[in-house]
Protein backbone atom coordinates (compact mmCIF):
# COMPACT_ATOMS: atom_id res chain seq x y z
CA UNK A 1 0.00 0.00 0.00
CA UNK A 2 1.28 3.45 -0.94
CA UNK A 3 0.55 6.18 1.59
CA UNK A 4 0.88 9.95 1.32
CA UNK A 5 0.38 12.27 4.27
CA UNK A 6 -1.19 15.69 3.81
CA UNK A 7 -0.04 18.23 6.38
CA UNK A 8 -2.80 20.78 6.88
CA UNK A 9 -4.92 22.30 9.64
CA UNK A 10 -5.90 18.69 10.29
CA UNK A 11 -3.42 16.26 8.73
CA UNK A 12 -4.65 13.08 7.05
CA UNK A 13 -3.35 10.12 5.07
CA UNK A 14 -4.12 9.08 1.52
CA UNK A 15 -3.87 5.31 0.99
CA UNK A 16 -3.62 3.82 -2.52
CA UNK A 17 -3.94 0.09 -3.16
CA UNK A 18 -5.97 -2.32 -5.26
CA UNK A 19 -8.70 -4.05 -3.26
CA UNK A 20 -8.50 -1.50 -0.45
CA UNK A 21 -12.21 -0.72 -0.49
CA UNK A 22 -13.00 -4.10 1.10
CA UNK A 23 -10.76 -3.20 4.06
CA UNK A 24 -12.04 0.33 4.60
CA UNK A 25 -13.52 -0.48 8.02
CA UNK A 26 -10.20 -1.54 9.54
CA UNK A 27 -8.52 1.60 8.16
CA UNK A 28 -11.23 3.89 9.53
CA UNK A 29 -11.62 2.19 12.93
CA UNK A 30 -8.53 3.72 14.65
CA UNK A 31 -9.56 7.18 13.42
CA UNK A 32 -13.23 7.14 14.39
CA UNK A 33 -14.46 8.97 17.48
CA UNK A 34 -18.04 7.65 17.33
CA UNK A 35 -19.85 4.46 16.48
CA UNK A 36 -22.15 5.59 13.66
CA UNK A 37 -21.26 5.83 9.98
CA UNK A 38 -23.42 7.14 7.15
CA UNK A 39 -22.51 6.15 3.61
CA UNK A 40 -23.38 8.97 1.21
CA UNK A 41 -23.40 7.71 -2.36
CA UNK A 42 -25.31 7.94 -5.64
CA UNK A 43 -27.56 5.67 -7.63
CA UNK A 44 -24.73 4.59 -9.94
CA UNK A 45 -22.03 3.77 -7.39
CA UNK A 46 -23.89 2.39 -4.39
CA UNK A 47 -25.32 -0.67 -6.19
CA UNK A 48 -21.76 -1.65 -7.19
CA UNK A 49 -19.73 -0.93 -4.05
CA UNK A 50 -22.21 -0.09 -1.30
CA UNK A 51 -22.53 -3.59 0.15
CA UNK A 52 -18.75 -4.05 0.24
CA UNK A 53 -18.24 -0.82 2.17
CA UNK A 54 -21.22 -1.43 4.46
CA UNK A 55 -20.06 -4.95 5.36
CA UNK A 56 -16.51 -3.77 6.06
CA UNK A 57 -17.77 -0.99 8.33
CA UNK A 58 -20.16 -3.31 10.15
CA UNK A 59 -17.43 -5.92 10.58
CA UNK A 60 -15.39 -3.20 12.32
CA UNK A 61 -18.24 -2.55 14.74
CA UNK A 62 -19.94 0.50 13.23
CA UNK A 63 -23.68 1.09 13.03
CA UNK A 64 -24.20 1.94 9.36
CA UNK A 65 -26.91 3.94 7.61
CA UNK A 66 -27.05 5.19 4.03
CA UNK A 67 -28.14 8.20 2.01
CA UNK A 68 -28.39 7.62 -1.75
CA UNK A 69 -29.08 10.49 -4.16
CA UNK A 70 -29.67 10.56 -7.96
CA UNK A 71 -26.35 10.39 -9.82
CA UNK A 72 -25.14 13.45 -11.71
CA UNK A 73 -24.03 17.07 -11.36
CA UNK A 74 -27.68 18.17 -11.34
CA UNK A 75 -27.96 16.76 -7.80
CA UNK A 76 -25.12 18.93 -6.55
CA UNK A 77 -27.32 21.53 -4.93
CA UNK A 78 -28.42 22.78 -1.54
CA UNK A 79 -31.66 20.80 -1.59
CA UNK A 80 -29.63 17.57 -1.67
CA UNK A 81 -27.52 18.80 1.24
CA UNK A 82 -30.71 19.47 3.21
CA UNK A 83 -31.80 15.87 2.55
CA UNK A 84 -28.45 14.60 3.86
CA UNK A 85 -28.89 16.72 7.01
CA UNK A 86 -32.32 15.15 7.52
CA UNK A 87 -30.89 11.66 7.18
CA UNK A 88 -28.14 12.43 9.71
CA UNK A 89 -30.62 13.90 12.19
CA UNK A 90 -33.16 11.11 11.70
CA UNK A 91 -30.46 8.55 12.46
CA UNK A 92 -29.28 10.38 15.59
CA UNK A 93 -25.83 11.37 14.40
CA UNK A 94 -23.69 13.27 16.90
CA UNK A 95 -20.56 15.35 16.44
CA UNK A 96 -18.47 12.24 17.07
CA UNK A 97 -20.01 10.21 14.25
CA UNK A 98 -18.90 10.37 10.62
CA UNK A 99 -19.87 10.34 6.95
CA UNK A 100 -18.31 8.10 4.30
CA UNK A 101 -18.27 9.68 0.83
CA UNK A 102 -18.48 6.76 -1.61
CA UNK A 103 -18.39 7.88 -5.22
CA UNK A 104 -17.01 10.51 -7.56
CA UNK A 105 -16.40 14.22 -7.27
CA UNK A 106 -20.04 15.20 -6.86
CA UNK A 107 -20.46 12.78 -3.95
CA UNK A 108 -17.23 13.86 -2.27
CA UNK A 109 -18.03 17.56 -2.60
CA UNK A 110 -21.52 17.21 -1.16
CA UNK A 111 -20.73 14.69 1.57
CA UNK A 112 -17.80 16.86 2.63
CA UNK A 113 -19.92 20.01 2.72
CA UNK A 114 -22.61 18.23 4.73
CA UNK A 115 -19.93 17.03 7.15
CA UNK A 116 -18.42 20.51 7.42
CA UNK A 117 -21.74 22.08 8.36
CA UNK A 118 -23.81 19.45 10.19
CA UNK A 119 -23.63 20.33 13.90
CA UNK A 120 -20.86 22.75 12.87
CA UNK A 121 -18.61 19.94 11.70
CA UNK A 122 -18.36 16.15 11.89
CA UNK A 123 -15.72 13.80 10.49
CA UNK A 124 -15.85 12.33 7.01
CA UNK A 125 -13.94 9.80 4.97
CA UNK A 126 -13.31 9.94 1.23
CA UNK A 127 -13.57 6.72 -0.79
CA UNK A 128 -13.33 8.08 -4.36
CA UNK A 129 -14.42 5.68 -7.09
CA UNK A 130 -13.90 7.76 -10.25
CA UNK A 131 -10.59 8.71 -11.83
CA UNK A 132 -11.39 12.41 -11.49
CA UNK A 133 -12.04 12.10 -7.76
CA UNK A 134 -9.03 9.84 -7.17
CA UNK A 135 -6.51 12.14 -8.85
CA UNK A 136 -8.04 15.46 -7.88
CA UNK A 137 -11.24 16.26 -5.99
CA UNK A 138 -10.85 13.88 -3.03
CA UNK A 139 -7.60 15.60 -2.01
CA UNK A 140 -7.32 19.16 -0.77
CA UNK A 141 -10.32 19.71 1.53
CA UNK A 142 -12.52 21.68 -0.89
CA UNK A 143 -16.22 20.88 -0.55
CA UNK A 144 -19.29 22.55 -2.00
CA UNK A 145 -22.35 22.72 -4.22
CA UNK A 146 -23.51 24.60 -7.29
CA UNK A 147 -26.09 27.35 -7.40
CA UNK A 148 -27.76 28.77 -10.51
CA UNK A 149 -25.20 31.59 -10.71
CA UNK A 150 -22.23 29.23 -10.93
CA UNK A 151 -20.35 26.08 -9.99
CA UNK A 152 -19.09 25.46 -6.43
CA UNK A 153 -20.06 28.95 -5.28
CA UNK A 154 -21.21 27.62 -1.89
CA UNK A 155 -18.87 25.44 0.15
CA UNK A 156 -16.23 25.11 2.82
CA UNK A 157 -12.70 23.88 3.36
CA UNK A 158 -13.02 20.68 5.41
CA UNK A 159 -10.34 18.01 5.72
CA UNK A 160 -11.27 14.32 5.55
CA UNK A 161 -10.07 11.94 8.25
CA UNK A 162 -8.57 9.70 5.57
CA UNK A 163 -8.72 9.15 1.79
CA UNK A 164 -8.98 5.52 0.64
CA UNK A 165 -8.18 5.05 -3.06
CA UNK A 166 -8.81 1.67 -4.66
CA UNK A 167 -7.78 1.72 -8.36
CA UNK A 168 -9.86 -1.42 -8.96
CA UNK A 169 -12.99 0.75 -8.79
CA UNK A 170 -11.95 2.28 -12.12
CA UNK A 171 -12.73 -1.04 -13.80
CA UNK A 172 -16.44 -0.26 -13.63
CA UNK A 173 -16.18 3.23 -15.15
CA UNK A 174 -17.64 3.84 -18.59
CA UNK A 175 -15.12 5.11 -21.19
CA UNK A 176 -16.73 8.56 -20.93
CA UNK A 177 -16.05 8.83 -17.21
CA UNK A 178 -12.51 7.48 -17.51
CA UNK A 179 -11.90 10.22 -20.08
CA UNK A 180 -13.50 12.71 -17.70
CA UNK A 181 -10.77 12.01 -15.16
CA UNK A 182 -8.02 12.06 -17.77
CA UNK A 183 -8.67 15.76 -18.34
CA UNK A 184 -7.52 16.43 -14.76
CA UNK A 185 -4.51 14.15 -15.24
CA UNK A 186 -3.52 16.09 -18.36
CA UNK A 187 -4.01 19.31 -16.40
CA UNK A 188 -1.43 18.19 -13.83
CA UNK A 189 1.08 17.50 -16.57
CA UNK A 190 0.42 20.93 -18.08
CA UNK A 191 0.83 22.93 -14.89
CA UNK A 192 3.46 21.02 -12.93
CA UNK A 193 5.07 18.02 -14.64
CA UNK A 194 6.53 17.79 -18.14
CA UNK A 195 7.61 14.17 -17.44
CA UNK A 196 3.99 13.23 -16.63
CA UNK A 197 2.75 14.98 -19.79
CA UNK A 198 5.34 13.20 -21.93
CA UNK A 199 4.52 9.84 -20.37
CA UNK A 200 0.85 10.37 -21.21
CA UNK A 201 1.90 11.07 -24.79
CA UNK A 202 4.14 8.01 -25.05
CA UNK A 203 2.19 5.39 -23.06
CA UNK A 204 -1.39 4.29 -22.46
CA UNK A 205 -2.60 5.79 -19.20
CA UNK A 206 -4.78 2.78 -18.36
CA UNK A 207 -1.67 0.57 -18.28
CA UNK A 208 0.08 2.71 -15.65
CA UNK A 209 -2.93 4.08 -13.79
CA UNK A 210 -1.67 3.41 -10.25
CA UNK A 211 1.50 5.38 -10.95
CA UNK A 212 -0.52 8.18 -12.53
CA UNK A 213 -2.83 8.40 -9.50
CA UNK A 214 0.16 8.54 -7.16
CA UNK A 215 1.91 11.23 -9.25
CA UNK A 216 -1.18 13.44 -9.47
CA UNK A 217 -2.02 13.07 -5.77
CA UNK A 218 1.60 13.88 -4.90
CA UNK A 219 1.49 17.05 -6.98
CA UNK A 220 -1.79 18.19 -5.46
CA UNK A 221 -0.66 17.28 -1.94
CA UNK A 222 2.46 19.43 -2.30
CA UNK A 223 0.50 22.39 -3.68
CA UNK A 224 -2.22 22.16 -1.02
CA UNK A 225 0.31 21.97 1.81
CA UNK A 226 1.86 25.22 0.62
CA UNK A 227 -1.47 26.97 -0.05
CA UNK A 228 -4.41 25.24 1.59
CA UNK A 229 -6.95 28.04 1.13
CA UNK A 230 -6.12 29.04 -2.46
CA UNK A 231 -4.39 32.34 -1.73
CA UNK A 232 -1.65 31.84 -4.31
CA UNK A 233 -0.08 28.71 -5.82
CA UNK A 234 -3.22 26.59 -5.48
CA UNK A 235 -4.88 28.77 -8.09
CA UNK A 236 -2.72 26.94 -10.65
CA UNK A 237 -4.92 23.88 -10.15
CA UNK A 238 -7.66 25.87 -11.91
CA UNK A 239 -5.95 25.68 -15.31
CA UNK A 240 -8.75 25.30 -17.85
CA UNK A 241 -11.38 25.54 -15.11
CA UNK A 242 -12.39 29.20 -15.35
CA UNK A 243 -13.74 28.70 -18.87
CA UNK A 244 -14.59 25.06 -18.18
CA UNK A 245 -16.94 25.96 -15.34
CA UNK A 246 -18.55 28.57 -17.58
CA UNK A 247 -19.12 25.95 -20.30
CA UNK A 248 -20.70 23.59 -17.74
CA UNK A 249 -22.96 26.43 -16.62
CA UNK A 250 -24.01 27.10 -20.23
CA UNK A 251 -25.10 23.46 -20.48
CA UNK A 252 -27.01 23.63 -17.21
CA UNK A 253 -24.58 21.05 -15.77
CA UNK A 254 -26.05 18.30 -17.96
CA UNK A 255 -24.92 16.95 -21.31
CA UNK A 256 -21.22 17.67 -20.80
CA UNK A 257 -18.81 16.28 -18.22
CA UNK A 258 -16.52 18.38 -16.05
CA UNK A 259 -13.47 16.92 -17.79
CA UNK A 260 -14.79 17.62 -21.27
CA UNK A 261 -15.43 21.25 -20.34
CA UNK A 262 -12.04 21.67 -18.66
CA UNK A 263 -10.26 20.17 -21.66
CA UNK A 264 -11.87 22.73 -23.96
CA UNK A 265 -11.01 25.46 -21.45
CA UNK A 266 -7.34 24.43 -21.49
CA UNK A 267 -7.26 24.58 -25.29
CA UNK A 268 -8.92 28.00 -25.58
CA UNK A 269 -6.84 29.70 -22.90
CA UNK A 270 -3.57 28.23 -24.21
CA UNK A 271 -4.25 29.15 -27.83
CA UNK A 272 -5.05 32.70 -26.71
CA UNK A 273 -1.85 32.75 -24.68
CA UNK A 274 0.14 31.55 -27.71
CA UNK A 275 -1.35 34.30 -29.88
CA UNK A 276 -0.44 36.84 -27.19
CA UNK A 277 3.18 35.64 -27.32
CA UNK A 278 3.15 34.31 -23.76
CA UNK A 279 3.18 30.55 -24.38
CA UNK A 280 5.50 28.91 -26.97
CA UNK A 281 4.04 28.08 -30.37
CA UNK A 282 2.95 24.47 -30.67
CA UNK A 283 1.88 24.08 -27.04
CA UNK A 284 -1.83 24.11 -27.85
CA UNK A 285 -1.34 21.48 -30.54
CA UNK A 286 0.33 19.13 -28.06
CA UNK A 287 -2.51 19.61 -25.56
CA UNK A 288 -5.10 19.06 -28.30
CA UNK A 289 -3.41 15.86 -29.45
CA UNK A 290 -3.29 14.50 -25.92
CA UNK A 291 -6.93 15.34 -25.27
CA UNK A 292 -7.92 13.60 -28.50
CA UNK A 293 -5.81 10.56 -27.57
CA UNK A 294 -7.88 10.18 -24.42
CA UNK A 295 -11.23 10.78 -26.16
CA UNK A 296 -11.81 14.32 -24.98
CA UNK A 297 -13.16 17.18 -27.15
CA UNK A 298 -11.04 20.19 -28.08
CA UNK A 299 -13.86 22.52 -29.19
CA UNK A 300 -17.34 23.45 -27.98
CA UNK A 301 -20.35 25.24 -29.44
CA UNK A 302 -20.64 27.70 -26.51
CA UNK A 303 -19.89 31.22 -27.85
CA UNK A 304 -16.80 32.92 -26.42
CA UNK A 305 -18.81 35.90 -25.19
CA UNK A 306 -21.04 33.53 -23.19
CA UNK A 307 -17.96 31.76 -21.79
CA UNK A 308 -16.47 35.11 -20.75
CA UNK A 309 -19.64 36.43 -19.12
CA UNK A 310 -20.17 33.14 -17.28
CA UNK A 311 -16.58 33.18 -16.04
CA UNK A 312 -17.00 36.62 -14.46
CA UNK A 313 -19.16 35.06 -11.74
CA UNK A 314 -16.54 32.43 -10.96
CA UNK A 315 -14.64 32.23 -7.66
CA UNK A 316 -11.47 33.33 -9.44
CA UNK A 317 -13.04 36.75 -10.00
CA UNK A 318 -12.53 39.49 -7.42
CA UNK A 319 -13.56 43.12 -7.65
CA UNK A 320 -12.93 44.31 -11.20
CA UNK A 321 -10.38 41.59 -11.99
CA UNK A 322 -10.15 37.86 -12.62
CA UNK A 323 -7.23 35.44 -12.31
CA UNK A 324 -6.51 33.13 -15.22
CA UNK A 325 -3.93 30.34 -15.33
CA UNK A 326 -1.47 30.29 -18.25
CA UNK A 327 1.54 28.22 -19.24
CA UNK A 328 5.09 29.50 -19.58
CA UNK A 329 5.55 26.08 -21.13
CA UNK A 330 4.22 22.59 -20.46
CA UNK A 331 5.01 21.77 -16.84
CA UNK A 332 5.44 25.43 -15.85
CA UNK A 333 2.36 27.56 -15.11
CA UNK A 334 1.51 30.92 -13.57
CA UNK A 335 -1.50 33.11 -12.78
CA UNK A 336 -2.22 36.31 -14.64
CA UNK A 337 -4.63 38.95 -13.42
CA UNK A 338 -6.89 40.54 -16.02
CA UNK A 339 -9.49 43.22 -15.70
CA UNK A 340 -12.91 41.67 -16.19
CA UNK A 341 -13.39 43.91 -19.20
CA UNK A 342 -10.28 42.36 -20.79
CA UNK A 343 -11.25 38.69 -20.51
CA UNK A 344 -13.32 38.42 -23.69
CA UNK A 345 -10.69 40.25 -25.69
CA UNK A 346 -8.00 37.91 -24.37
CA UNK A 347 -9.80 34.64 -25.08
CA UNK A 348 -10.91 35.97 -28.48
CA UNK A 349 -7.25 35.69 -29.46
CA UNK A 350 -7.88 31.94 -29.63
CA UNK A 351 -9.84 32.56 -32.84
CA UNK A 352 -7.07 34.52 -34.57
Amino acid sequence: MKTLNVKSVRSYDIHIERGLISRCGEIIKPLARGGKAMIVSDTNVYPIYGDTVKKSLEHSGFEVSTHIFPAGEASKQLSTIAEIYNSLADNGFSRKDFIVALGGGVTGDMAGFAAATYQRGIDFVQIPTSLLSQVDSSVGSKTGVDIKQGKNLVGAFWQPSVVIIDPDTLNTLTPEFFADGMAEVIKYGCIKSLPLFERLEQENAADIIEEIIYDCVSIKRDVVERDEHEAGERMLLNFGHTLGHSIEKAYGYTGITHGQAVGVGMVIITRASETAGITPSGTTERIENLLKKYNLPITDKTPLDEMASGALGDKKASGDSINIVLLNKIGDSFTKKLKKTELLGFISKSEL
